[in-house]
């Protein structure tokens, strides 16, 4: 039993043992087992990059390419100062199981550099993405691995990183990343897809739960570009009243309601939630128990531990951030009825877009938003009662039983091409 003590946060230790509770129940042969365990492939780098004042900084860099058997590996590259290889390892776990989560034809793979791009200018960060192209690009391509935007990183990001590419390969190759900038070959209805894609499953997962969410109180720890979409798109698509959000200075409580046009305003004049206008303050800690209906986690991983399981009150889970429940989490949410979507299939919008983009890219002709969004929704529903009915029959919950489907068709993969 968990004791409230984790024995371990490290994010790929996390990862292994949700594959490995899969991979049991599957009887996956060992050796199969043990391959999915591991990155296929990793790259470590060193990134030199001329400062403003003329010094030069080393600058460490990773590329993850976990698994490429159903496709092309697919993943962001994040810009963090306290990044390390097993978040990059994880991720790159997690995006392997996302993509065949939503039936992708991709892989999984994921990037980051340890920087801190609040301390760079502009030209700096200009030249820290074009130095990652330059090591890492020789290994990446439409058909091998297609990099995307992560945490601190952007469109204007991945166009420079577009532009370093097809110098070094001397021709267009608009495939090879995505959440580009629209005029570069981006898609559209790609900046609100993650929190277009966890709404279109928490609507969902209300019907399957016979829950009414129109009115229904709901908050959002963490208000970045996740968050504050999901904000707008809960009152937009659902009809949720939103009476909670937080960011990394704190949060804001208002039981009648918080209108996502002023929170966001707000947020964009102060650079906080906080001090909203007739908003009580609370902790991260205190709105992720609020008793409400829906609770979309959109920050950092390791939030909804065994330590506080026991006091989520939330009907639905849906988890828009990457691995903000740990595995004990998971069993006594279960045990107390809390409908959690995982993460890797609520937040795969991004992702389904993503792939979209690249299947514009590669015959030159682009859709409309509607079209995006409609197929957006098409893929988001087909996979949540795909994980529903997955986890229904198993009696499972709802992680593993994402990791039942997606580790399958995997593995299916895997088998087919004889690797094991």
């Amino acid at each position: 039993m968990d004791s409230g003590v984790q024995t371990s946060l490290n994010p790929f230790e996390i990862a292994q043992r949700q594959l490995d509770e899969a991979a049991k129940r599957l009887d996956l042969d060992p050796g199969l087992h043990e391959l999915l365990r591991w990155p296929l492939r990793e790259f470590h780098v060193r990134i030199p990059v001329r400062m403003d004042d003329g010094s030069v900084k080393v600058f460490p860099g990773y590329r993850v390419q976990y698994n490429w058997a159903r496709g092309p590996c697919k993943g962001g590259i994040r810009f963090h100062p306290e990044e390390t290889v097993d978040t990059v390892r994880a991720l790159a776990a997690w995006m392997t199981w996302k993509t065949a989560v939503v039936d992708l034809p991709l892989g999984g793979g994921k990037g980051g550099v340890v920087c801190n791009p609040k301390e760079l200018s502009t030209r700096e960060l200009e030249r820290v993405s074009r130095g990652y192209i330059r090591a890492i690009g020789p290994y990446l391509g439409p058909d091998v691995d297609v990099p995307a935007p992560d945490v601190y990183t952007n469109p204007q990001v991945m166009a420079w990183m577009l532009d370093e590419y097809e110098t070094m390969v001397g021709r267009r190759a608009p495939g090879v990343i995505t959440g580009k900038p629209l005029p570069l070959g981006g898609s559209a209805g790609r900046g609100d897809a993650t929190a277009r894609g966890g709404m279109y499953c928490a609507r969902e997962a209300g019907k399957v739960l016979g829950i009414d969410l129109r009115g229904a109180p709901a908050a959002i720890q963490g208000y970045g570009n996740a968050g504050q979409f999901a904000h707008a798109l809960g009152e937009e698509l659902l009809g949720l009243k939103v009476v909670a959000v937080s960011d990394s200075q704190g949060g804001i409580y208002n039981p009648n309601g918080l209108p996502s046009k002023d929170v966001i305003a707000h947020k964009d004049r102060t650079g906080t939630v906080k001090g909203f206008p007739g908003a009580k303050t609370i902790t991260n800690a205190e709105l992720l128990e609020l008793d409400v209906v829906a609770l979309f986690p959109a920050a950092l991983e390791n939030q909804i531990t065994g330590a506080n399981a026991s006091r989520i009150k939330a009907r639905i889970v849906a988890e828009l951030a990457n691995g903000p429940t740990t595995p004990e989490a998971d069993v006594v949410l279960h045990k107390n009825g809390v409908h959690v979507i995982p993460d890797f299939l609520c937040n795969a919008g991004g992702v389904t877009v993503s792939y979209f983009e690249q299947v514009q890219n590669a015959y030159n002709f682009y859709w409309t938003v509607d079209e995006v969004n409609a197929r957006l929704d098409a893929k988001m529903t087909t996979a949540f009662h795909a994980v529903h009915k997955s986890a229904t029959e198993h009696k499972v919950h709802n992680r593993l039983g994402a990791y039942l489907v997606a580790v399958q068709r995997v593995a299916e993969a895997v088998r087919l091409r004889g690797w094991a």
